[in-house]
């Protein structure tokens, strides 16, 4: 087993390798920059380990990795532009360095490009692969849809919103693991065992990555904070907040989250108030570290030295700790 640095390092020496910008410049370059712009790389990092973790050669698993991760940038891609969201990363998103077609169409392209990694694995895992990221790739679809229904509806449950975030996010993160356990050719238990510990960590993540999204550092979160306020989603906070306020606060939420002001700075920063007044922050924070203990504790149901669970521990632990 190597570090996660290590890893990391791997498969970006892997990716580098293999995306280069060819002809026509205005599809390739787009890809290759959205790729470039670096990120947490978590779920082709858990492709790899978990290849390693069922006794086998993460650099096996190296096409799988880079197919989770292709996928997943190309889904950036494209909810960048519907959320006509200006940073990814700390940079310009895709549809603002070029433009809304450019995005869309080198999108597609990521989207195929990631199905072709599979053609590079032969027979039964092959099938399996490539029929585990299909599933994936729809859920991963209709999580979105979720999403953006959720914008015009005011009638959002938190059940309705886990399940969104667990469609949207966690499957991805479950499928990068279970492609690790497939082309390490682990039971069919153990697979299914890391897919749920990685869905269940995909869901804690996202809930994480809703709370910087509020009250995270400009600095170092790498996105615009305060992004779905201005956006209006319905998020864990604001659902949580909801339930806790009195009717009048709670109206004043409603209203704060139908309008869309030319500057959105003093309504971002009455939400966070209210967020914090609410004890939706501090409830928030208590699901993230409930949904970690979910994931840990399915992690002790499987059937591989208890060195190798320990790595998977401590990455989950790491993982909640994060500030981007």
């Amino acid at each position: 087993m190597l570090r996660i640095d290590q890893y990391t390092e791997v498969f970006v020496e892997y990716l580098n390798a293999k995306v280069k910008v060819k002809e026509p410049v205005n599809l390739y370059e787009p890809i290759d920059y959205i790729l470039q712009l670096g990120g947490k790389r978590l779920r082709p990092v858990l492709t790899l380990m978990a290849t390693d973790i069922f006794g086998s050669d993460h650099k096996k698993a190296l096409d799988a990795a880079l197919a989770v991760e292709v996928f997943h940038n190309f889904s950036l891609v494209h909810d960048d532009i519907m959320d006509d969201a200006p940073l990814r990363r700390g940079q310009e998103t895709v549809h603002e360095k070029w433009d809304i077609n450019t995005g869309i169409l080198s999108g597609d392209a990521m989207l195929i490009n990631a199905y072709q990694l599979f053609e590079n694995y032969e027979g039964e895992t092959f099938r399996e692969l490539a029929k585990l990221f299909s599933k994936t790739a729809i859920e991963v679809c209709e999580g979105q849809q979720y999403d953006v229904d959720f914008e015009t509806r005011d009638d959002v449950t938190i059940p309705e919103y886990l399940k969104m975030i667990e469609y949207k996010t966690a499957v991805l993160v479950g499928a990068a693991l279970k492609m690790g356990a497939l082309v390490a050719e682990a039971s069919s238990e153990n697979a299914q065992r890391i897919y749920d510990y990685g869905r269940d960590l995909g869901i804690a993540f996202q809930l994480q990555d809703d709370y910087l999204d509020a009250f995270g550092d400009p600095k170092t979160f790498g996105k615009q904070v305060g992004g779905d306020i201005i956006e209006n989603k319905k998020t864990f906070l604001y659902l949580t907040a909801l339930q806790k306020l009195d009717p009048t606060h709670s109206k004043q939420l409603q209203h704060l989250f139908s309008i869309n002001p030319q500057d959105p700075s003093e309504k971002i920063e009455t939400v966070k108030q209210l967020f914090i007044d609410s004890g939706a922050a501090e409830a928030t924070q208590q699901e993230i570290e409930n949904y970690t203990q979910k994931a840990l504790n399915v992690l002790e149901t499987l059937e591989v030295p208890q060195e190798n669970k320990s790595i998977l521990e401590d990455f989950a632990r790491l993982l909640m700790r994060r500030k981007v």
